[in-house]
This record gives structure tokens, sequence and C-alpha cells, in this order.
């Protein structure tokens, strides 16, 4: 396969999951790197991997599990970043919302950082990004019935976590 021909193929596949995988790349690194870092290095990757795709279908999917095995690399590269750091959440600012609920925003991807990796996960996969329960359940390699109870679990989490915020206004 000539590398224009692949690249055309990948770019077809990814110009109409772009807003889609940006919006769950947002979500999933909020306070904790540029989001655009992670979509141009799950975007390489990608790339070099892209004669291993098995369905044009599943390219987001393919690209999100790709992002995730990143951020989870990353993690355990730098283990600077913790939860429980809350004064580094504090201080990161995202300029891209410019809209009323910027606070909301920040307390809602603040409080989505403090739930476990597979909450998260499903959580901005099915609310962010899209994905349904059985797309959900392939990319994280896990039942349908796992991410339902992930999901509601998350929820709950979440629910709990922006009441106490609340507390504070």
């Amino acid at each position: 396969m000539k590398s224009s021909s692949k690249q055309n193929d990948f770019l077809k596949l990814y110009e109409p999951n772009h807003d889609r995988f940006e919006r769950f790349c947002r979500a999933r690194v909020y306070g904790r790197m540029e989001y655009g870092d992670l979509m141009n290095e799950s975007l390489l990757i990608a790339f070099e991997k892209f004669h291993t795709l098995k369905s044009e279908k599943s390219f987001l999917s393919f690209l999100i599990g790709i992002s995730i095995r990143v951020l989870s690399n990353d993690n355990r590269k730098s283990k600077e970043f913790t939860t429980s750091n809350q004064e580094s959440l504090n201080h990161f600012v995202d300029h891209s919302q410019e809209t009323d609920t910027d606070a909301d925003i920040h307390f809602l991807y603040l409080n989505i950082g403090l739930l476990s990796e597979d909450q998260k996960n499903c959580i901005l996969m099915f609310e962010i990004a899209g994905f349904n329960i059985k797309e959900n359940a392939v990319i994280q390699n896990t039942t349908e019935s796992n991410v339902k109870q992930r999901l509601k679990r998350g929820r709950q989490k979440l629910s709990e976590l922006m009441n106490f915020e609340s507390s504070f206004k």
C-alpha cells in the first residue's frame, strides 16, 4: 500500500470521527496534560498500526483504545500526578471554554478525574464519546454487565462528589 493511499484511507475514516475523539481526549486528560498531545500521539500510533484495523466500523474504538493505552503508559512513566493532588488540579485553566457553565464543567472534569480508571473510561466513552454499552464493553475488554455496573457506580460517585462541591458554592 502506498503511503499516500494509506494516508487518504486513514483520513477518510478519521474525519467523521474527529469531534467524538477530540471530546473524549479533552475529558479524559482534563488537568493532566494537553488533550492535543494525547490526540497527536494516539493518531501517530494509529497511523503506524492502521494495517491491523480489522473493520472500518471499529475505527473510533481503535483510536480510543490506543489513547487509553497511551495514557496508561504515561501514568506508569510519571508517577508525579495523583488524583489526590488537588493543588495541581486547582491551578489548571481550560481557556477553550467560554460559556457561563465554565465552573460547572471545570468541577465536573475535576471530579471525573477522581473516579477509578475503569469508571472514568466507562463514563467518558458512554457520555462524552457516545459509545453504547456493547461498544464500551468491547473497548474495555469486559462484559456488558461490568460496563453497566461501572456506569452506575461512577455516576453515583460523581453525583456525591458534585453535591459535595456544590455545598461550598
